[in-house]
């Protein structure tokens, strides 16, 4: 069961240096992909294209995929997802680093027990890996991961290995700003799939300083209050819930500053 796929997608801003250790992190694991699908979302940059190329010689595994225009990361994804050929695909993202083993301890998942989406945890850094400014823990059972998706989502995106069949059979990555793999998830869980994170930290996700200002914005709570609509509309919450979750976001987003928000995620991640 060791044929897998990630799921790749770069475009113009990505940094040269950081998409060359984030493709170096996949293709120097203890069980690497024999397929890497990468979607170019756009025009990129001289480095980014010299990378692209060194890379391609190298890794005859590679597929490239390129869109004229920039379509936006969920469009790019889409894509990617359907160019791969294999049953099992993995996401990457263009600036992140996996552990030396992330796919060979979920291949052991798959292998062993019958689920549907296999993710972990995360550390977050800012410039340099040693410089660890947070740490994402989501819930490990199919139990708890549902029950924590009433009130957040329950899932480190960048970590997830997917049997495409039950990917597809959810509809696939749909546009929902910001919260296309919140969506999903929530798809997923209708269909009754059944999802596993590990206790291990399988990714190292590289993150800007302005990163807690891209989780606030009223158009961001627009969109997390339409998806919380949508768990009320199908019944994984209830009207209390909702109330709940809705206010929760508004303060979160919308009144605090972005040092408060800072704040505030360090906290609910400690807890």
């Amino acid at each position: 069961m060791n044929n897998f796929s990630v799921a790749m997608c770069v475009y113009r801003n990505d940094n040269p240096n950081h998409f060359i250790e984030a493709f170096n992190s996949i293709i120097e694991q203890t069980v690497p992909p024999n397929e890497i699908v990468l979607v170019i979302d756009g025009p990129i940059t001289e480095g980014l294209e010299s990378a692209v190329s060194l890379f391609k010689e190298s890794f005859s595994e590679l597929k490239i995929i390129r869109f004229n225009d920039n379509k936006g990361h969920g469009e790019a994804r889409r894509k990617s997802f359907e160019v791969c050929t294999n049953d099992l695909v993995a996401i990457m993202d263009a600036d992140d680093i996996c552990v030396k083993d992330r796919f060979e301890k979920q291949l052991k998942v798959f292998e062993s027990s019958n689920v549907d989406v296999v993710g972990g945890q995360i550390i977050e850094f800012i410039d340099n890996p040693k410089n660890i400014i947070g740490e994402r823990r989501v819930p490990l059972t199919d139990e708890a991961i549902k029950k924590y998706a009433k009130r957040r989502c329950p899932m480190n995106q960048v970590t997830i290995m997917i049997k495409k069949d039950s990917y597809i059979d959810a509809g696939g990555y749909l546009d929902w700003y910001q919260e296309e793999d919140y969506y999903l998830w929530i798809r997923m869980m209708l269909k009754e799939k059944i999802f596993v994170n590990l206790e291990d930290i399988l990714v190292e996700v590289r993150v800007g300083k302005e990163m807690y200002s891209r989780r606030g914005g009223v158009k961001y709570f627009r969109s997390e209050k339409r998806l919380q609509k949508f768990l009320l509309k199908n019944k994984i919450i209830g009207f209390c819930r909702y109330v709940i979750n809705v206010a929760e976001r508004f303060v979160v987003q919308v009144l605090m500053t972005n040092k408060m928000r800072k704040r505030f995620f360090k906290y609910i991640r400690s807890n």
